[in-house]
This record gives C-alpha cells, sequence and structure tokens, in this order.
C-alpha cells in the first residue's frame, strides 16, 4: 500500500471518528432515555412480579383460614368473603366454595360454582372437566339420566383428562337404566385401558362381578 493510500485511510477513519462524535452528541440522549426504558421496565416487571406473589401468597393464606373451621357453613361463608385477583386464583377458589356448598347441603349453589369454572374457556382442559365432573355428580339425583349421558360422554372422549372416570359414571347410568350388558362392557374397557389406576380398576372388578359378568383373564403382559 502507498503512502497516499495510507495517508487516505487515516484522513477517513479520522472522519469517521469525528461522525460519531457528532451523532452522540447530538443523539446520545436517545440512548440515555432506551437505558432508563430499559432498567425502568425490568424494574416494573420485578415489582408486577412481587406483587402477583404477595396477592397469591395473601390469597392462599384466605383459603387455608377459611377451611380451618370444622363446620361446613362457616367454611362455605368465610370462602364466599374471599376475593381473587387472578383468573387462576378465582377458578381455585370456585372449586373450595363448591365444596364447601355442598358440605353444607347447598347443592344448587355448589353446582353454579363449579358451571362458572366450566365455562370459563381461558381455564386449561383439566379444570374445566374437573368441574364439569363434580357438577354432574352433584346433580345425579335431579338430573335426568339422558341429561348426564350426554355430558359425561364429553368428558369420557379419548384423550380427555377424566375419560375412564367418566366411562365408569357411564357404566353407573347403564345400571341405572338396567342395561346390565353395557354396563359390563363398559367396565371391561376400563379394565382393558393402559391408563387405568388400580383403585378405579379393583371398583370396575367388584361391579363386573356384582353384575355376574365374567373378568377377563389376565395376560401373561400385564403380569
Amino acid at each position: 500500500m502507498s503512502d497516499t493510500d495510507s495517508f487516505i485511510d487515516e484522513v477517513t477513519e479520522e472522519v469517521r471518528r469525528d461522525r460519531l462524535f457528532k451523532m452522540l452528541k447530538r443523539y446520545g440522549w436517545i440512548g440515555g432515555i432506551a437505558v432508563v426504558l430499559i432498567v425502568g421496565g425490568a424494574a416494573l416487571r420485578e415489582y408486577n412480579r412481587a406483587q402477583t406473589e404477595a396477592a397469591s401468597q395473601a390469597l392462599g393464606d384466605q383459603m387455608i383460614a377459611a377451611l380451618d373451621s370444622d363446620d361446613s357453613a362457616a367454611r362455605a361463608t368465610a370462602l364466599d368473603a374471599i376475593t381473587a385477583e387472578t383468573a387462576g386464583g378465582d377458578t381455585v377458589l370456585k372449586l373450595l366454595q363448591a365444596g364447601a356448598l355442598a358440605d353444607a347441603g347447598d347443592r344448587a349453589a355448589a353446582v353454579e360454582r363449579l358451571n362458572a369454572v366450566a365455562r370459563n374457556g381461558e381455564m386449561p382442559l383439566i379444570y374445566r372437566h374437573i368441574a364439569t365432573f363434580k357438577a354432574l355428580g352433584l346433580q345425579q339425583e335431579s338430573l335426568p339420566a339422558a341429561d348426564r349421558r350426554i355430558q359425561f360422554e364429553a368428558l369420557a372422549q379419548p384423550g380427555a383428562p377424566l375419560a375412564l372416570l367418566a366411562q365408569e359414571q357411564l357404566a353407573l347410568i347403564e345400571i341405572e337404566e338396567d342395561n346390565t350388558d353395557a354396563a359390563i362392557s363398559r367396565l371391561q374397557e376400563i379394565i382393558a385401558s393402559a391408563g387405568v389406576t388400580s383403585d378405579l380398576k379393583d371398583r370396575a372388578s367388584q361391579v363386573i362381578v356384582a353384575l355376574g359378568g365374567a373378568l377377563e383373564p389376565v395376560s401373561a403382559t400385564e403380569g
């Protein structure tokens, strides 16, 4: 490289530095504001998280205090006085309220709380199905079997979180309607399911035997 080229490069670099210095003097305040916004945003997120955690802790403490009573009516009253600030907290609160109301004998109010959870599309499917399942259980004597069947069939779809428990309830409805063979068939399907728990399997087996049905032999691979 010639001395002329080297000189030109040095001048060009100096001009670049001079332009950068001028830009920093003119627009440097933007960078300062950006830093303030970044730091402020991080602080705000930490503050909001701390506030959320504090609210959750306070809600949990209130729930525990409300459930401490041995009287079901008192528990229901205490839980009803609590307000949750988040959708998740409100869902848990409604489930607890429904349990306390059911224990106190107010099934209609308990079903109302459970249905509110079941209809909340923002909640995970498992919570909505649990609420529906519990509501149907509380309406066993007041809701016609045909209506309960429709809702339990929706809960019993393959892959649903409470599918096997819903199948068990459908088998009980078959018994209620004197469809013994259909009930035994459903219970045998439950026993053969890979995801069946030991408790549910035992219950299904006992009902099959009580109905005069035969248990399917256990294969060697199943132990």
